[in-house]
């Protein structure tokens, strides 16, 4: 598993901290911030490029919903094609589906049928690593059409005790992130 930690100071200092959202206790991290200053955004993108853009990346994979932002951009300079992981009933054709558990009960994604095929390679795509159970589902929803390579990297890594969104992957994933908090 690749450990890319790259903690760029003006991301970090441009990352809101929402206390006490969605509930009590969590501190949420608002990529928000990230996306709307135009430095930030072309930051992680070039980051994210030169990670990726000697791997013969075929698809950007992104996670409902922060993970369109970024995935989408980074597909567009990758040459790449960009494809929706969504929750169910928001993809108007037919889907494979992946269920996953969540800390309040269980949760499902779905991808196109026809959206990857066994000659891509693929790069999964989200705002943050915590749990890492939506990422894990979407892992093994792309692994049913057997693609050639399957990357995975996030913007943002929660190292707080107890989450360990790592543990979730095999050692040999090759994953990335931007900022290790």
């Amino acid at each position: 598993m690749v450990n890319v930690k790259m903690n760029n100071d003006y991301l970090l200092k441009n990352l809101r901290n929402v206390p006490d959202f969605p509930i009590p206790g969590i501190q949420f991290k608002d990529v928000s911030t990230l996306y709307k200053n135009p430095k930030c955004l072309k930051i992680m993108v070039n980051e994210l490029y030169d990670l990726y853009k000697d791997k013969g990346i075929t698809k950007v994979v992104g996670i409902e919903s922060r993970g369109f932002v970024v995935g989408a951009a980074l597909a567009v300079k990758l040459g790449a094609g960009f494809v929706m992981c969504r929750k169910p009933g928001k993809l108007p054709a037919e889907t494979r589906k992946e269920s996953y558990m969540k800390e309040y009960g269980k949760d499902t994604i779905e991808i196109h049928s026809d959206a990857i095929d066994e000659k891509d390679v693929v790069l999964l795509h989200d705002d943050l690593l915590a749990t890492g159970g939506s990422m894990k589902a979407a892992y093994n929803l792309v692994r049913q059409f057997n693609p050639k390579k399957i990357y995975i990297n996030f913007i943002i890594e929660l190292t707080i005790e107890g989450l360990n969104g790592r543990a979730v992957f095999d050692k040999d994933v090759e994953m990335t992130t931007l900022l290790k908090i």
